[in-house]
Order: C-alpha cells, then structure tokens, then sequence
C-alpha cells in the first residue's frame, strides 16, 4: 500500500508541474506588457467611442469624458457643445476650480471660432494644481462639433499636444459617424415617403374612379372597396417604423389586388403562394407594394388578361420572394445598363414609375449587398423580380401595423 501511495504522490506532482508549465506559456502568449497596454488602450477608446456615436449631448459627453481622460492620462477632461456650453467634466474637484472653469470655457471659445487647438499655461494663475489647458476641437467636415479641453498638472511637450490632438480627432471621427448614421435614417425615411408619393397619383385616382362606378350599380360593393381602400391608405401612410412583417405586408397587398380586381374585373389573375414560416420575416416598410403593382402594371399593358403570381418561401436562414407577371417581358439590355425603372415607363410615357430603384436600394442598406433585387426578363417572356430577406437580421426589428388584422388569403384568387 505504500508504494502505491508514493505512486499516486508522485504522479500528482507531476501533474502540478505539467499544469504550471502550460499556466507560465499560456501567460507568456496571452498577456505581455506591451499587449497588456494596446489591449486597454483599445478597450479605454472603444469606451469612449460607444457614447459618442449617439452624437454629442449632456448624456453622451457624461459617459465620455471619463474614457477619455484616461485616453490622455490628464488631470481633468472636459466637453463643451457647439456653441460654447459646458455639457461633462471629469478630474478631481481641485482641477475644476472656479477660476479654472472660466478658462477653460475661454479657450473653448477660441477654438470654436478659429477651429483650431488653443492652449493656455498657468491659467489659474498659479492658484491650483493645473499648469496648463489644451482645448482641441472636434471637427466634423470643417466645423466644430465641439471642443476638447484636457487640463495638465505639467507643461506640455509636443509629443502630447500632438497626443491630445489625436485624440480630439478620434472622438470628431465617432460624431462624423453618428452624423453618418442619423443622415442614413433620414435618408431611409425620405426614400419611404418618396414611395408613398409615388404610390398617389398612379393608384389612388384610379381606385376611387373604380370605386365611384359602382356606387349606384353594386352600393354594397362600393362599401367592401371603400373599406379596402380605408385599410390600405391607413398602412400605406402610417408613421411607425421603417419595417414591417411579410405578414403585414401580404395583408396590404391582398387590399390593393381587391381593388385592381374590382378595375379589371375577370382580367387579372393573381396566385399566391406563402409558406407559413416566413411570415415573421421582417422587410423594410413596403418592399413588395412597388413589386406587385409593378407586375400589375406591367403584366396587364396592352393586354385584357394577365396573371401575377407572388411566392414566398422558405429557404434555411432566409426567405426568398418573387412577384412575377407574364406580360410582355423587356430587353435584358435595359436592365444591364441599371434601368431597372424602365421596367415601367409609366401611362401615357410620361416617366412614372413604382419605385423598384427605391426598393433596392433600401434592401441593399438593410441588410448589405447581397440582398439586392434580381430580375430576370426577355422580350415575350414576363418579368420576375425577386429577393433574398434574411429571416434574422441583428438590429433590424418590426413596428405592428394599426390596421385591423384579417386572414392573409393563400389560394388563387380571381
């Protein structure tokens, strides 16, 4: 029984060793010194980054200044606004005392009005710690978005001026590109209301002149497609959000083939074919109204029938879409040079078209490159447009319509 013990002993320190050895290489690898400082650097910067990308406000520049008096090793940090106002502060009560704080506000004006770095030593005339204030603004294609002010116990070298100025450029780069971000929201808002400009004056006159002609001949039916038409507008106009469902979307198209059947009569054939799966998929803020009315459009032009058929199916992480007509087709030529308005020159080739640019280029913003439209066409042979949604996309979530909710019809209807 001994020398088993004496054994196991044995074996377990070697095991301790083998396991302090990989512990020391592992340490070796994973965390030198000058690792050890790049790492929190980017951690200090990445810190500072995450509020101003928001823009600069009282809230945004409180979160800031404290990463960024640590970016600077200074004694204080603080923030001033475009037009001069104080919005955070960080350093000991001593940095920021009275007569400093009228400094600093001095010099922050400086550098807004000359855009460019000021700096001013002694500035509390030898009544505190601080030896000097750098204000550096924060400039955004030319024009201050606000200023910088880093206070310093000691004289400052080039080195660290040239240091803080960087620095300064750093947090005027996360503004530009909160900047960036709100300017592609508006964008994005724009582009939706562009649509429902479009929408009007091709679809709206002749819906209710559909609607008025059955007043007197069928009033029962002029108050279904009054109803219809209440439900579509309220969708189509609504304020919230700039995504919705396929669900939600299918729900508003299936209104406005009611009233283009109820215009073209036994005419237009539409077939539908959604599975259940990819109802949930979230899309931006009517992507297949233009698809669909396109195809309407298109599909019925010189003609007195015509079919439109929309699929939607489930294909692992994402859901694919097609509207497809079988009307006259176009030159591929057309779309190759990148007209892929020209589907639709409009009534009377006046020009209009439904937006199938509009479209795009929101899927494309959405959810990146790859999930552009595709349309595949020839002269005799119909359009089909379709696209690629990810059934998942981080950051992209949907607004519940108001209108009232309803059965999404799946069989071909007439």
């Amino acid at each position: 029984m001994s020398g088993e013990l004496i054994a196991i002993v044995v074996l377990g320190g070697i095991l301790a060793a083998l396991l302090f050895v990989i512990v020391l290489r592992t340490r070796t690898v994973v965390a030198t010194p000058h690792e050890q400082a790049v790492h929190d650097t980017l951690r200090i910067a990445a810190d500072a980054a995450r509020p101003l990308r928001h823009g600069l406000t009282a809230e945004s520049a409180a979160e800031a200044v404290g990463p960024l008096r640590e970016l600077t090793s200074a004694a204080g940090v603080a923030l001033y606004a475009d037009d001069g106002t104080l919005l955070a502060a960080d350093g000991l009560p001593q940095v920021w005392s009275d007569g400093l704080s009228g400094a600093a506000r001095q010099l922050a004006a400086e550098a807004l009005t000359e855009r460019r770095r000021r700096i001013a030593t002694d500035p509390a005339d030898g009544t505190g710690p601080v030896r000097s204030l750098i204000a550096a603004p924060l400039l955004t294609d030319d024009i201050s978005a606000g200023v910088l002010v880093v206070a310093s116990v000691r004289d400052p070298g080039p080195g660290r001026i040239g240091a803080i100025t960087e620095v300064a450029n750093y947090a005027a780069g996360q503004l530009q590109l909160a900047e960036l971000d709100a300017s592609r929201a508006r964008l994005d808002r724009a582009e939706v209301l562009a649509l429902r400009a479009q929408i009007s004056p091709h679809f709206i006159y002749n819906a209710l002149g559909t609607i008025a002609s059955f007043v007197r001949t069928d009033p029962a039916r002029a108050r279904e497609l009054i109803l219809e038409f209440a439900d579509f507008t309220r969708y189509s106009f609504r304020a919230a959000g700039e995504y919705t469902t396929l669900d939600e979307e299918l729900r508003n198209i299936d209104r406005y083939l009611t009233l283009e059947r109820a215009r073209f009569g036994e005419g237009l054939t539409v077939k539908l074919h959604v599975d259940a799966e990819v109802l949930g998929v979230v899309l931006p803020f009517l992507a297949l109204q233009p698809l669909v009315e396109n195809a309407v459009r298109h599909g019925l032009a010189g003609r007195r029938t015509g079919t439109v058929t929309l699929v939607a199916r489930n294909s692992g992480t994402d859901c694919l879409i097609s509207v497809e007509d079988d009307g006259a087709g176009m030159d591929p030529e057309l779309l190759r040079s990148g007209a892929i308005d020209a589907l639709v020159p409009g009534p009377g080739g006046d020009g209009a078209h439904v937006g199938l640019t509009n479209v795009d280029q929101r899927l494309r913003s959405a959810f990146g490159n790859d999930y552009g439209l595709v349309v595949d066409t020839g002269l005799g042979a119909g359009t089909k447009v379709s696209m690629r949604v990810p059934k998942f996309a981080s950051g992209i979530r949907a607004q519940p319509a108001t209108g009232p909710a309803e059965a999404h019809p799946r069989e071909e209807r007439r």
